[in-house]
Formats: C-alpha cells, sequence, structure tokens
C-alpha cells in the first residue's frame, strides 16, 4: 500500500529533526514525507537541507494556511496520485523501528478500515489480572489489564460522572476517556476516535471530509471532530502494536489561559457536532464535570508548582465555560 507521510510543524526544529531520524531507521519507509512548515522563521528550513531523507518534499505556508488543520489539508492536496494511505504525525514524536510496518498491519488484518492509529508508550504501569478481578475505586481496568485511576476520575467515579463507553468511544455527555485508556495488550481496537497525530487514513476519505478550519492555530480536539466524523462512515482501529513516545516539545504551544479556554470552547463544539441535541440529563453531566474538571485545576494553583500554569489555565477554562454559553460555539 503506498504510504504518505505528512507532518504539521511550527518553530519545533530540533523537535521534527528527531522525529526525522526515528522515520529513517523505520522497518518499512513512507512513499513520500510531506513537512507543511508553518513556523515565523527559517530554522526549520534550513534544518531540513541538512537532512537526507529520500522522496521528502518541504513547504513553508503563509498566514493564510498557517494552523494545524490548514496545514493538514494543505498538505493533504500535495500528496502524489497513487498514494492510497495518508499517515499524520505530530513533529514532537519518536517512533518505535516498525511503526509504520504495524500500521499498515491494520489495513491489512481488516480491510473494511478507514482510519488505523498508533499508540503513544507513556508512563503508566498496567498489570494483567483475572476475568473475575474487581476493580478498586482508584483502578481502571480493560481488556484484562487494570492500572491506577487519576484523582478527577476517582472523583468522577464517586459523582456518577465517569465514561459509559469503553476507551476511544464518545459518550452522549462528551467527557469520555482517551485512546491513552487502551491497554498494551498488541491487540487492535476498533474505535469512534484517533489521536490526530499518529493517525492514518484511506486517501479516498478526504473526497468527502477534511479537517475543520474551526480550530485555528494549535488545533486542540481537531482530532476528536474529524474522527467522530468519519467513525460515521466506516470503522477505525487502533494497533497498540504500532507504538511511539510523545515528548510534549514545549515550544509552539499556546499560552495557558488560552489553552485553558480552547479545552471548553472546543469541547463543547465537538461534543454538540456529535450530539446537536442532547438529552437535559446529559447537558448538565457536560456542565457538572467540566466544572469539576476546572475546580481541580485551580485546586492545583495551590498544590503544584509553579502556580501560575494552572491558574491562568483555570481563569482560561472559566472564561471558555461562560463564553460558550453566551455565545456557542458554531460549525465553518
Amino acid at each position: 500500500m503506498k504510504l504518505s507521510l505528512i507532518i504539521c510543524t511550527y518553530q519545533r526544529p530540533e523537535a521534527l529533526r528527531k522525529l526525522l531520524d526515528s522515520v529513517a531507521l523505520q522497518t518499512m519507509k513512507p512513499d513520500e514525507i510531506i513537512i507543511v512548515d508553518g513556523s515565523r522563521d527559517d530554522l526549520t528550513g534550513k534544518m531540513i537541507e541538512e537532512v537526507a531523507i529520500k522522496n521528502l518534499n518541504y513547504f513553508r505556508v503563509s498566514e493564510k494556511d498557517r494552523g494545524l488543520t490548514k496545514q493538514r489539508n494543505f498538505g493533504i492536496k500535495k500528496t502524489d496520485f497513487n498514494i492510497e494511505i495518508i499517515a499524520f504525525l505530530d513533529d514532537d514524536v519518536i517512533l518505535e523501528a516498525d511503526y509504520f510496518e504495524q500500521l499498515l498491519l491494520g489495513y491489512q488484518l481488516h480491510p473494511e478500515a478507514l482510519g488505523v492509529g498508533g499508540y503513544i508508550i507513556e508512563d503508566i504501569k498496567w498489570h494483567k489480572v483475572t476475568e473475575d478481578y474487581k476493580p478498586q475505586l482508584n483502578e481502571f481496568c480493560y481488556d484484562g489489564f487494570c492500572r491506577s485511576d487519576g484523582s478527577r476520575y476517582v472523583l468522577r467515579k464517586k459523582l456518577g460522572l465517569d465514561a459509559d463507553r469503553p476507551p476511544a468511544h464518545f459518550p452522549e455527555f462528551g467527557h469520555g476517556r482517551s485512546v491513552s485508556f487502551l491497554p498494551p495488550s498488541g491487540k487492535i481496537y476498533q474505535v469512534e476516535q484517533l489521536m490526530g497525530g499518529v493517525s492514518s487514513f484511506r486517501k479516498s476519505i478526504f473526497e468527502t471530509h477534511k479537517f475543520s478550519e474551526y480550530f485555528e492555530g494549535y488545533g486542540l480536539y481537531e482530532d476528536a471532530d474529524f474522527t467522530l466524523r468519519v467513525s460515521k462512515m466506516g470503522k477505525l482501529f487502533v494497533n497498540t502494536k504500532a507504538q511511539l513516545y510523545h515528548h510534549h516539545e514545549q515550544l509552539g504551544r499556546p499560552d495557558h489561559f488560552k489553552y485553558g479556554k480552547m479545552v471548553i470552547r472546543n469541547g463543547w463544539y465537538v461534543w454538540r457536532i456529535k450530539f446537536p441535541n442532547p438529552s437535559l440529563k446529559n447537558r448538565l453531566k457536560w456542565h457538572t464535570t467540566a466544572g469539576i474538571l476546572t475546580l481541580i485545576r485551580l485546586s492545583n494553583a495551590v498544590t503544584f508548582s509553579p502556580k501560575k500554569q494552572p491558574f491562568l489555565e483555570a481563569l482560561g477554562r472559566i472564561a471558555g465555560w461562560w463564553s460558550s454559553i453566551l455565545n456557542p460555539p458554531i460549525a465553518k
């Protein structure tokens, strides 16, 4: 299967170099690599000139095409006509050597797949359990594996606000558990959501779908919006053997107030695109959960150091919450 890799980047030349180094070591390499650079300087372009990778095409975009979803849509248009699969990677990940081999295996084992996502290796300890094992309140268990649950999830359980669907599936009240709650079992799971920065799709779906440009700049939750729409057309999967590391590069990220505002407004947008008319019960659950998570983030300003970051994010969440009520986000 002909594979194109699209990497959208912004002000992260060193992180991108490390990613490209890991791409060069792949057991199965992409047929083409497209770098879409929204940087405001030429440091990334100069770094690319030093990279010796075949079939690499570099594009530096202007303001009108800057921003994650715009850059992805730009890159899709630049793919070769014979490409069958388009993969996307964040610019601050590093791949295991068989990442693309395992990604394409997902399509071979599931020919009906419209998309296959990878699996981020995190510093989380999972342990196998027996079928009759009863989880503790502070544990999350799935498919024979358990891990510790964070305090916010424990509180949500006590209040009856925990997700009522499997990981990477979207509940009607909007606050689900992400792909990261799938265990490292080596299995391929059917899902409704993929993480955009570790995803791939059949090129044919872009004939009718594109990434929403509602998500300006950093693009938080743009992946949830896109994959929830695609999952209405057909099946998506995560291959937990297609592994990589995410290093969360701080360069190029929005300020904490803006990020907090995006968490609420973009989260509201994705929820209402999926469920335009949720029941009163699920409306109350969405707002209650959003409020609890905001209060927890505000409390982090007391318990964490530095205190400024969680405080600004909490203020951004409050601003985003009120603005979503008074001026709800709408689709472009």
